[in-house]
This record gives structure tokens, sequence and C-alpha cells, in this order.
């Protein structure tokens, strides 16, 4: 495996390399659209009901928001049936892109560079330690460091809980086994809320450690071609 150190000289020019497939990059940005459209869209469908239970009983759950505190700037539609009407537009091209990326994961190969793996444990935390300044040397790491498969595993996991949980709330009837799944209707609804804010916290963490860590790996999603620090592959 490919590996990078921290006595590496990353002054010297490195060369360019191919690091992203253009499927990979299309499902990308198609996936940050379609998901900030989706985010704005269900906070506007939310403040049709801003809290989880029933009207006469009221979930005692975590929520940032409870009772509608959101800025009509965060959100999409305008009312709830301009919410819905935009919520489901961008559904399907949400989840259909994440399903041609999974498959294109699975025929290339290239999955085997991001999943995590329980030897993927140790090297994870020192990656950690590193980023909170209690190592000072960069771990050796191949195209993606144990920490960032860590996150694109889970990152898989929670479209797959926030796309299951949207069909559960969509066709609660039809998909009753799918609503007991997840606990009840308004579980499968903050199983949902609970994954937007995930899928938020998730994205604004990744924009900061991209341009702070590997300022190069935008030009990467954006183009296919890399000229950084790190390896391109394992």
């Amino acid at each position: 495996m490919t590996t990078i150190s921290a006595d590496i000289d990353v002054s010297s020019p490195a060369p360019e390399v191919r690091r992203h497939h253009g499927v990979v990059r299309l499902a990308h940005w198609l996936n940050a659209v379609t998901l900030a459209g989706m985010i704005a869209s269900g906070l506007q469908i939310y403040l049709a009901f801003p809290h989880f239970g029933t009207k006469e009983h009221t979930f005692a759950l975590p929520n940032p928001v409870d009772g509608g505190h959101i800025p009509e700037a965060m959100r999409l539609g305008g009312w709830l049936a301009g919410g819905l009407a935009w919520h489901f537009a961008l559904a399907w091209p949400f989840v259909l892109t994440g399903l041609v990326y999974l498959a294109f994961l699975a025929f290339s190969g290239e999955w085997r560079s991001l999943l995590f793996r329980p030897r993927d444990v140790r090297p994870a935390i020192a990656m950690q330690l590193y980023y909170l300044r209690l190592r000072a040397e960069h771990p050796p790491q191949g195209k993606h460091n144990a920490l960032q498969k860590a996150a694109y595993t889970f990152i898989v996991a929670l479209g797959a809980v926030s796309a299951l949980s949207g069909f559960a709330i969509y066709k609660p009837v039809q998909l009753s086994w799918l609503v007991s799944l997840f606990g009840g209707y308004e579980l499968a609804r903050y199983w949902h809320f609970l994954a937007v804010w995930t899928f938020i916290a998730f994205t604004l963490l990744h924009v900061v450690l991209v341009f702070t860590v590997d300022p190069a790996s935008l030009r990467a999603m954006i183009t296919g071609r890399y000229r950084g620090r790190f390896p391109s592959h394992d």
C-alpha cells in the first residue's frame, strides 16, 4: 500500500494524477445540490407541526428547533404544499444518484478504498489525535485516511436511514412494516429529522477539512485531476 509520512518534502511540486472518475464527481455534486434542496424543503415541511408526537402528547426528544424557530432563508417552498412539492421532486434524483454511485463502487472495486474495517480503528484514533494536535506527525495513509473511510462508510448508512425513514413517512399504510422498524410513525419522522441535522454537521465538517487539510482535493472533485500532498491510490 502506498503511504505518506510527515517527513516527506511537501514543498516540492507533486505530479498531477487522475484521482476521481467522472461518475464519482457527477454523483458528488448532484447529491450536494439535491441534498441541500431536500434539507431546505424538509425544514419547510417540518414547520407544519414543529414537534414530535401528537398534539395531545409530544415526545421528550432532543430537538434544537422545537417550536419552529427556523429562518426563512433556510427553507424552500414557502408553505407546506410547496415544501412537499420540492421535497418529492428532489427525493428521486437523490436516491437514484446514490444507487448509481453505489453500483459504480461495487463494479469498479473502489469500495475497497472507502470501506471502514476493524483494522482501521487504530489508524483512525491516530488520525484523530493528529487533528486534535495531540500527535505531531501525520499518520501514514493511502488514498483515504482511516477517519475518511469511517466518514464515507457512515454517510452511506446515514443515506440509507434517511431514504428508508422518508419512505416510511411518505407511505405509512403501504409500508407499515417499515414504519414499525423505526418504532412507529412519529419516531420514523424523528429519525428522518435526526438524519437531516447529521447531514448538516457532516457537510460543515467536510468543507472545513477540505480547505484546512487538503485544498487540492476540491479541484480534484471538479476536474478529476489531483496535485497535492497525499497519494491518489492505495
